[in-house]
């Protein structure tokens, strides 16, 4: 590249090529071709292939992604889904937010899963488009749901089913807990190691760990109904009409009358204080793909360990907002 001497103020000045990546070494087209090849690789297999330094590897691919982020413009979503990961130990969490029509990333930041860092995401969309969202998808947490009622009071609140199953799994193993403790002898060759076959589907279990629960579930018989109980409750997802489901619910808060399930009832008495937001999934307008937060958040813990050792924020930022975005 040539050095110039600007006419103006005598400064010397380096030659602007367009087919330039930010490293001047390299071309755009390359940079793009690295990008890709990042998107399937971790930097060290692509500085090996390529014979490159990972540091030159790691700045054509953060080009690349920034070129990504510009080609999809500016998100103006509707319906979004709020969940938070943790970048390192120590309980320190960034908070995602996707765009679950169009089904990608949007947002991530923040410095914990305090309020303040959500309404950080608001202040960065603007109260225009944030006036625009009809619905909010969340976990049951506090600070989440008072910033969007605050900041977009129109938006529908909706718990995720994810985490609402995953309060009653942890319901069950205490059940389980709970009737290993009280039995003694033969009986607990029954219970012992036995959760992931409780808490798993039936279709994704060998045919060894279908044989052990039919026997678990023939030996124990409150077991057997906190394993019923827990399997019939993702129906309550399946009704068009809040009627219908909360009918639904009331009778199966009934059937745990004279059961002697503590966790389960704990578990009923958190679902009647968040009603609002699990009936919300009801109205036909608000049938969204409630797996698609953990499904990204599984793509998130991908990244952390093909990157593990990098601590640079930036880059995981750009890695999780492009992960969903078309190559280039």
């Amino acid at each position: 590249m040539r050095r110039l001497r600007c006419c103006c103020n005598g400064k010397v000045k380096r030659e602007h090529l367009d087919f330039l990546a930010d490293n001047p070494l390299y071309t755009k087209r390359f940079a793009w071709f690295v990008g890709r090849r990042c998107r399937s690789s971790t930097i060290k297999d692509v500085a090996k292939e390529l014979n490159l330094h990972w540091g030159a590897v790691k700045q054509l691919d953060m080009q690349y992604m920034r070129a990504q982020l510009a080609r999809a413009g500016s998100p103006g979503p509707k319906a979004i889904g709020i969940d938070e990961i943790s970048v390192r130990k120590g309980h320190s969490y960034r908070i995602v937010v996707s765009d679950l029509i169009r089904g990608r990333p949007i947002w991530f930041g923040g410095k914990d899963r305090s309020e303040a860092s959500m309404n950080e995401f608001y202040d960065w969309l603007g109260p225009k488009k944030a006036s625009a969202i009809r619905l909010a998808v969340m976990d049951m947490w506090k600070p989440f749901r008072n910033a969007t009622h605050a900041r977009s009071p129109q938006a529908a609140i909706l718990f995720d089913k994810f985490h609402v199953i995953r309060h009653l799994n942890d319901a069950l193993d205490e059940v389980r807990k709970t009737e290993y403790a009280r039995l003694s002898g033969k009986d607990r060759r029954y219970i012992k190691g036995q959760k992931y076959v409780l808490l798993s589907h039936p279709e994704n279990l060998s045919t060894d760990a279908r044989k052990s629960l039919k026997t678990l579930l023939a030996a124990n018989k409150r077991l057997n109904t906190a394993y019923l109980l827990k399997e019939s409750f993702g129906q309550l997802w399946g009704y068009k009409s809040e009627a219908w489901a909360r009918h639904f619910f009331d009778n199966w808060k009934a059937s745990l009358k004279w059961q002697r399930l503590k966790p389960y009832e704990k578990f009923a008495e958190m679902i009647e204080r968040h009603w609002d937001g699990i009936a919300a999934y009801c109205k036909p307008e608000n049938k969204v793909s409630l797996g698609f937060v953990e499904g990204l958040n599984n793509k998130i813990r991908v990244f952390q360990r093909r990157a593990y050792g990098l601590r640079d924020e930036e880059y995981l930022r750009l890695k999780v907002l492009t992960c969903m975005l078309p190559a280039i």
